[in-house]
Parts: C-alpha cells; structure tokens; sequence
C-alpha cells in the first residue's frame, strides 16, 4: 500500500470537513460521499435514513464484509431566542459547552440562509465579569453571539432565525508540513477519507476480493442510530472504521492504527479482532490494541438492531476526542495497510 494514498485519504477527508453536517443536517455531506464513490467508479445509493451504501465488489456475497463510518458529526441546534437577540443552544451529540466557546459558528435557517457568529460565554468580557473564570461552562452559560445587528428577539427573528435551526462549528481544518492533521469532526470524516483511499487503491491495482465488499457512511452515529439499518444481505462481518482513542492508560498513538478490543458496550468478537491483529501484522501496519473506557461505535447499534454479525472496530489515533483533534498521516496510512491485509 504506497503511501500516496494515505495523502489522498486526508486530501478527501479535508474536503469533506469543509461541509457542515452534524447530525440531522446531512445531506450535502452524503451527496458529496455517494459522488466521490461514483467518480472512481464504484455505485453508491443513498439510502431512506440519508447514509451512503456503496458496493466495493467481490465474488463471495454469503460471506460478505461491510465497513462502517459516518460523515455525522457533532453540532448544536437554536432552542431559544432570547430576549437581548442571542441564541441559547443545545448540543446535537456529544458536543460539550467547554469546547463550544469562543469557536466561530454557522446558523442555518429553513429557508437556507446561512449567518455567523459566536460562541461565547454570557457576559463574555472579563474586564467586566469578575466571575469568568468560576463560571461553569455548560449549554446554560454559553450563547451564541450573531455577526448580525441583533439587539432583541424580534431582530433576530426577522432575519429568519427560528428554534429548530441548525449551529455549525468551524472545523479549522489543516494538515501540516510534518503530516499532522488537526480538525474538529475528524471523527468520523477523517475515517471516510480513509474508505475513500481503499476504494481508489482498489480501482488502481484492478483488485477483486475474495469476499463481497460493502461500506456503509451513516449519518446518525453521533445519537447513537446510525448502524442499526442498512446491512446488506450476505454480511457476517461488519466493522467500524471509525476514530483510534489517543489519552492516558491507552497504547496507541496518532501515527498508528487503533484495535479495539473492548469500549463501554462491550467487548468486540474476539475472532474479528484477531483477524484485524494478523492483518496488521502481514501487512506491517504499526498498530496498537487497546481498551476504550467512554466509547460506542455503529457496529454496536448494528448488533443492537439485531443482525447476526460479527463485529470489529478499528481507526487512525485521534487524540483530544470530540474537542480540535489531532491525528497523522501514518495513522492513515496504517489503517490503510490493516484494511488492505484483512481484505487481501
């Protein structure tokens, strides 16, 4: 697996960064996906719940693998105009106030206008709030502060701006000279890149697999639904390819690829993650196996939902999870090299 296509991977992952698409708000994201398959020549569905269900090939179809990633990322949504013209918010997923502040936001209105503004805690000045810094951050303390001339609730309003509409926060996405990638919501797009970057090696090197192939970008992992629909006939496997956990008590790191063998729903099949250890191994993947305390993948809603698969979940390292993530290029570029041993 040459290195190029690890660059293609977050080339791809940074386009995709740069459309806003928390969870509920995903459609140009799954339209960009279900394109990007079909430009390299694979056929991809969007399918009734807004995901992406792509078909990569392969003989065996009664023994087939399906990955799973998601393109949903976390977001907020207005749920109150207040009375000085702001915007009380709440968090569309894991979305905490403490990483919200001071990020630059985008409101979009039904009527698809889109306007800026701010994060910031209530009475944000400290030469003014002696209590900034004891102030606890949560959804209650923080506001949106518009890039608008907005004074009361009626002025807001006027511009369109309803409870219900849809706050997006700026990804600030680069990619480093020394090939660090950092981006809010690189979990999950960082890990549809990387899908992206199989489908193109495979194309290239005119590579059939042995067993069926599917992939399946969803759009509600963030709330927890997003794997639980969609699994095509013939799937005994399915396997998330979603963010490797980087922090204290935890072996891996940015520049290697992430085995799970347990998270908070469980541990993962033990067949499976064997199988994706030799795979990494074959293919001299630098990875790491580790145990992630505060964590849950599609592939466990996939379970839930009631199919019968065996599940796995693997991913490049992230570290700073849910805040301004940081990963590597050799984190994609292993995961690469693990996906290309377990399929060939």
């Amino acid at each position: 697996m040459e290195r190029e296509y690890a660059k293609y991977a977050a080339e791809k992952a940074a386009e995709l960064l740069a459309i806003d698409s928390p969870t509920g708000f995903t459609d140009k994201a799954a339209e960009w996906v279900k394109n990007s398959f079909e430009a390299l020549g694979y056929k991809a569905e969007i399918t009734r719940k807004g995901g992406v269900l792509i078909e990569l090939g392969g003989r065996d179809k009664e023994n087939a693998v399906l990955f799973e990633a998601h393109t949903d990322t976390l977001g907020a949504m207005v749920c109150e105009i207040k009375s000085n013209g702001r915007l009380k918010i709440t968090n569309l997923g894991g979305m905490r106030a403490e990483n919200a502040e001071t990020e630059n936001v985008h409101v979009y209105t039904r009527a698809g206008r889109c306007f800026e503004g701010c994060v910031q805690l209530c009475n944000a000045s400290v030469h003014v709030n002696g209590e900034y810094g004891s102030t606890q951050r949560t959804f209650d303390t923080v506001e949106v502060v518009l890039d608008e001339l907005t004074e009361c609730a009626d002025d807001t309003r006027a511009l369109g701006i309803e409870v219900g509409d849809i706050v997006c926060f700026e990804p600030r996405t680069r990619i480093t000279e020394s090939g660090y990638i950092k981006s809010r919501f690189l979990d999950d797009k960082l890990s549809v890149g990387i899908l992206l970057g199989l489908a193109k090696y495979m194309k290239d090197k005119n590579l059939q697999p042995e067993r069926a192939v599917y992939v399946h970008v969803t759009v509600y992992e963030e709330v927890g639904h997003g794997g639980t629909a969609s699994v095509p006939a013939g799937v005994t496997e399915a396997i998330s390819v979603d963010m490797g956990c980087v922090g204290e008590g935890l072996q891996c790191t940015e520049r290697q690829v992430s085995i799970c063998a347990k998270d908070s729903g469980g541990p993962y099949s033990y067949k499976v993650v064997g199988d994706l250890i030799n795979a990494a191994k074959k293919e001299n993947a630098d990875y790491a196996v580790d145990v992630y305390p505060h964590y849950g993948s599609d592939v466990e809603a996939t379970l839930g939902a009631g199919y019968d698969v065996r599940h796995g979940l693997i991913g490049a390292g992230v570290y700073a999870s849910h805040g301004y993530e940081r990963s590597h290029i050799d984190g994609v570029w292993n995961t690469l090299k693990l996906l290309k041993g377990y399929l060939f």
